[in-house]
């Protein structure tokens, strides 16, 4: 799949940086992938943060990706820090 830009929105900003939140169908491993984001390259700021569902489609996860790199048009976003993943009861 790829980025569609009417799922990314703003939840926060102050002071440079931006909490945002994005939903999609598409697994961790493909949105942390290099030039994922390149369409909002003009948005995302190097250090904002992405609080992400994904993979909704199957099983869903939940977490935070970090914007790494933004240079040139090319975004670049840390692997997602999980919420949520242990569940004892």
């Amino acid at each position: 799949m790829a980025y569609t830009a009417r799922n990314l929105s703003v939840l926060a900003y102050a002071n440079g940086f931006t909490l945002w939140h994005y939903t999609t169908a598409d697994p961790s491993t493909i949105v942390d992938t290099t030039g994922y984001f390149n369409a909002a390259a003009d948005m995302l700021r190097v250090g904002d943060m992405i609080l992400a569902n994904v993979n909704t489609a199957a099983t869903p996860d939940a977490g935070v990706f970090v914007v790494r790199t933004n240079a040139g048009g090319t975004v670049n976003v840390s692997d997602l820090t999980a919420f949520g993943t242990t569940d004892t009861d």
